[in-house]
């Protein structure tokens, strides 16, 4: 059945892990995830419904608390679908990510679009009673790129007091399928990344 543009995700601020849903916009739920927290190697899993009965991907660091882990996305039937790879040193100051498929060739870049708004973010974030509202301000957005440069994707938080929300829209048809169902769950390790580094 094809997404619906945009898609909408949502973290949740009820439960003692760090979990999300993705929902299209006729607000059918595409994905569940949840990541565990205090554990030394990330793993987040992916369901298909919130009651976590069907168990679609598993996205899995490759190393311990790595600074550029490598996040495999595996199927549930252990077929590998792709790969999402953080761009250490490159990231600092500007989020950096490289999407590879299942045959680990290099597919798609992520980057954020103005890595300004996130220096902005941290600096106004700290300051008592002012950053309470940098929700609503500053809000990063990230271009995800195809090999010949043209943006498929466009992920942006949406201005909220607690930043929980981020929309998805498609910028570029998609060549296949396994290119969208690659590319929705590097977006789900990468907000789950930058999310965790602040």
């Amino acid at each position: 059945m094809p997404m619906n543009y945009p898609l909408s995700l949502m973290f949740k601020i009820t439960t003692f892990s760090d979990d999300f849903t993705v929902k299209d916009a006729s607000e059918r739920l595409l994905m569940y995830v949840r990541k565990k927290r205090f554990k030394l190697q990330d793993e987040m899993n992916v369901f298909a419904d919130e009651a976590q009965q069907q168990h679609l991907y598993q996205l899995k660091a490759n190393k311990w608390m790595d600074f550029s882990a490598t996040y495999g996305f595996t199927a549930s039937n252990g077929a590998m679908v792709g790969q999402i790879s953080r761009k250490g040193w490159a990231s600092i100051f500007n989020a950096h990510y490289e999407v590879f498929d299942h045959n680990r060739a290099h597919s798609h870049t992520i980057r954020e679009e103005n890595a300004w708004v996130k220096v902005m973010d941290g600096i106004f974030g700290e300051i008592p009673i002012i950053g309470l509202f940098c929700g609503y301000l500053f809000n990063p957005a990230y271009l995800v790129k195809n090999v010949r440069g043209e943006v498929v994707l466009r992920l942006a938080k949406v201005p909220s007091l607690i930043g929980r929300r981020f929309r998805i829209e498609q910028k570029t048809p998609f060549s296949d399928a396994g290119e969208e169902e690659r590319l929705l769950l590097a977006l789900s390790t990468m907000v789950m990344m930058e999310r965790s580094r602040g």
